[in-house]
């Protein structure tokens, strides 16, 4: 299969480009080399099964500086027995990987664990304005043109695979890409919901939901409904088994009403009597823009929030569990941190997984993350990029940083 090398050949390319930021791991304990003449190797008294356990608690970027330890820790950390303890190790919390370029998909991944930046040179993918999901490890890249490519891959080993065409027109106003990942079995699902103008009908919007699924890798078209006063845009999100879909008000309704989320059971069944619509859900307020998150299997909303009188101004963001059919207001960003970004739009860049939420505003390199259980916000280390010209953009996505899954 292409793309099908092992991920030893590739770990050098995954560490910082310029790594003079990362301790090496003589660096670590080369000033005490000197103190204990006595000091015994780890190698002479652990066996191979206690090493790999050990190793495979390492942060995932150094674990490529361990295989370069010794040719014992190269061959472990090779190993396909190390791959699968690493499936059963508590996962790595998630990077975000921020482009740096508006028209080439270059950039550098922040690691939290390590509060570095590393540089990574993603696989298939051309330009940054690719529509991105990612799930338990896998990021998958779809085309903007004409939603014709779709390509499955581990950004850390950079395995990948093509995946078959998806259906449909091969021209859509609004495109929307999820991805679900069985952490388990490996088998993912991808949802595509496209959305299309009704011809001399402002109101009326078709919209379309396609799935694939790995087991029997085929498409099928799950799903087809014309909304009335509201549209499909690029935010959907798999959230335990459900499909959910940000829609976006056409005209004719309340500011309240700006934002809304469509729920679809991908594994319901439904009548043709059914409609997605009325099982509407409303923002939890007057939004100017919503991003969609599934965070420790629930459905997570990071909005901005408009002003009351004017719903299209930003004055501030928050975050939003689903419970139900209800929202429960997590946390609101501090003034000072909204403020630390600047000059801010409207619209942004957010994204997240496990428990930590990533923000980052469209005109700068500046990444704001927010920790769900320790309800903590914190800025990451200064990316290694400066904003050259005014009207530079920033964008990204999280992912989880895994060895062991391949496409």
């Amino acid at each position: 299969m292409k793309g099908e090398a092992s991920w030893t050949n590739d770990c050098t390319d995954v560490v910082v480009r310029d790594d003079s930021d990362l301790n090496s791991f003589s660096d670590l304990n080369d000033d005490d080399g000197n103190k204990d003449v006595n000091a015994v190797s780890v190698d002479l008294i652990l066996p191979d099964d206690l090493l790999e356990r050990i190793l495979a608690y390492l942060p995932t970027a150094s674990i490529f500086r361990a295989g370069s330890v010794s040719k014992r820790w190269h061959e472990i950390v090779s190993s396909r027995r190390f791959l699968w303890n690493l499936s059963h190790v508590t996962s790595q919390k998630p990077w975000y990987f921020m482009f740096t370029s508006s028209d080439e998909p270059v950039g550098y991944a922040f690691d939290p664990v390590l509060r570095k930046w590393h540089g990574i040179d993603l696989p298939c993918i051309r330009t940054s304005n690719w529509f991105i999901a990612s799930s338990c490890g896998l990021v998958f890249f779809m085309d903007n043109d004409c939603s014709s490519e779709l390509y499955a891959c581990n950004p850390i080993t950079k395995r990948f695979r093509k995946l078959e065409d998806p259906p449909g027109s091969r021209l859509s106003d609004y495109s929307a890409l999820a991805v679900s990942v069985n952490g388990e079995s490996h088998n993912y699902t991808v949802s595509i919901v496209k959305s299309n103008q009704v011809p001399r009908d402002f109101l009326q919007w078709h919209l379309s939901i396609y799935t694939y699924n790995s087991d029997i890798q085929m498409w099928m078209t799950s799903w087809t409904e014309v909304l009335t006063g509201w549209r499909g845009g690029d935010e959907s999100v798999i959230c335990n088994g459900n499909l959910y879909v940000l829609i976006y008000s056409t005209g004719g309704g309340y500011p309240e009403n700006r934002h809304g989320i469509l729920a679809y059971r991908l594994s319901g069944r439904y009548s043709r009597d059914d409609k997605l619509i009325k099982g509407f859900i409303p923002a939890p307020c007057s939004l100017t823009c919503g991003r969609l998150m599934k965070l420790k299997d629930k459905l997570v909303i990071v909005g901005g929030i408009g002003k009351h009188d004017r719903p299209d101004i930003i004055k501030g963001i928050g975050i939003w569990v689903l419970n139900g059919r209800d929202w429960q207001e997590i946390a609101r960003m501090p003034h000072k941190f909204f403020q630390g970004f600047g000059e801010f739009d409207d619209v942004f860049a957010s994204s997240g997984t496990d428990d930590l939420v990533y923000i980052q505003s469209y005109g700068g390199p500046s990444l704001l993350v927010f920790d769900m259980n320790q309800k903590l916000w914190k800025w990451s280390h200064k990316c290694p990029v400066t904003k050259r010209f005014p009207l530079q953009l920033f964008t990204g996505f999280c992912f989880e940083p895994r060895l062991e899954i391949a496409p």
